[in-house]
């Protein structure tokens, strides 16, 4: 390279810096010997900021815009002060280019659960994510705190730390709203409003600012998630018992057996009310009963009565079982007396014969005196 070529080079500089990573938030202008020449152009560009640190500390900062360093007074040195130190100057300047548009879409989340009281539930363990942005508003502020001297920071660098901060102060806001736990899908804007403005000044001493947050999901357990969604099942179903109906019969009318069986019952049920109905209206207005025959419906006779067996206990020994009429025989001939202990099935202990009242009457209904007496 010619000694004309090198003169140039010293003569012409210029400073711009484009980004298409979508993650930069600074950019260090790389110059060897961090050397800024006299006359050198300067381009921001908008959404861009450029910080001047001179000599390790912050000179300027420029907005967006077209600059030339030519002036005695910018914080800058230029090699063509110093020949004698063969274009290697003593002074060093650097040249941050920050990004102060806002990264969009980041995640944000509660590694564990919340625990909240709720007015209705008790004690409930509460998740929550969402998404906020972020902006530069103060790049000297943000490079001093933050970036320090690192040559290419990214947003990655410092997500971390304010997702930190954010579930910090979401988990106090909804601890302290005392919002009840189904009522606050429909205040996550408002509590996403208030964690932004919580947490403003505190990210705020970092030169930044979260334009937007938002509160996408706050979710139960899944065991607690399972046991209302029953509970609101229960509401849909309503009466109980009819559901139960129905999906008997609807399990029934899957097969052409379950079919076949509900026709059938239906008919054999129709054909007892018609008959029913018949012999009613047969019957006539005095109860009077048809004659028997195959065209009329006879009414079955009530059963008969429950006949009971007896038991004697006499002198420790038991005998039986007896009819009645046996017992009246026995009352008769006198081995059966008023005193005597009996017992039949369905008797709570045993009683004496005069106490009961189906033979109690054995001993006063006594038989005539026999003929020729």
């Amino acid at each position: 390279m010619g000694i004309f070529d090198f003169l140039s080079g010293e003569f012409i500089d210029v400073i711009h810096w484009t980004d298409n990573t979508r993650d930069t938030m600074v950019w260090r202008f790389e110059r060897e010997g961090h050397a800024i020449k006299y006359g050198a152009k300067l381009t921001v560009r908008e959404g861009q900021a450029a910080v001047f640190v001179h000599e390790g500390q912050i000179a300027d900062v420029f907005t967006p815009g077209l600059y030339m360093l030519e002036t005695n007074n910018m914080p800058v040195m230029t090699t063509l002060q110093h020949w004698d130190h063969g274009f290697k100057s003593p002074f060093k300047s650097e040249i941050y280019f920050v990004n102060t548009t806002r990264f969009n879409d980041l995640k944000w989340g509660t590694k564990n659960p919340i625990i909240v009281r709720d007015p209705e539930f008790g004690p409930v363990r509460l998740r929550s994510f969402g998404t906020y942005s972020v902006k530069v508003n103060e790049p000297a502020r943000f490079l001093s705190e933050i970036v320090g001297t690192d040559g290419e920071f990214t947003m990655d660098e410092i997500s971390y730390q304010i997702r930190n901060i954010i579930v910090q102060e979401f988990s106090r806001t909804i601890a302290r709203a005392q919002i009840p736990v189904l009522d606050m899908a429909a205040n996550t804007r408002e509590l996403g409003t208030l964690v932004s403005r919580e947490i403003a000044a505190q990210i705020a001493e970092y030169g930044l600012s979260i334009p937007e947050l938002y509160i996408e999901n706050i979710s139960l357990p899944p065991a607690v998630e399972e046991v209302m969604d029953k509970r609101s099942s229960m509401g849909v179903i309503g009466n109980l018992n009819e559901y139960m109906q129905f999906q008997a019969a609807e399990s029934l009318g899957r097969d052409g057996t379950g079919a076949a069986a509900i026709q059938a019952g239906l008919g054999a049920g129709l054909g007892m009310q018609i008959g029913h109905q018949v012999a009613q209206a047969q019957a006539g207005p005095w109860g009077a009963r048809p004659t028997a025959g195959p065209a009329h419906a006879q009414i079955p006779p009530p059963p008969p009565p429950v006949e009971h067996v007896w038991h004697v206990a006499d002198a420790g020994k038991t005998s039986g079982p007896f009819s009645k009429a046996a017992m009246g025989r026995k009352a008769s001939d006198g081995t059966l007396s008023r005193e005597s202990y009996v017992w039949t099935p369905g008797q709570d202990g045993w009683l004496r014969a005069e106490d009961v009242a189906e033979l109690a009457q054995l001993f006063t209904v006594l038989p005539p005196p026999p003929p020729g007496a």
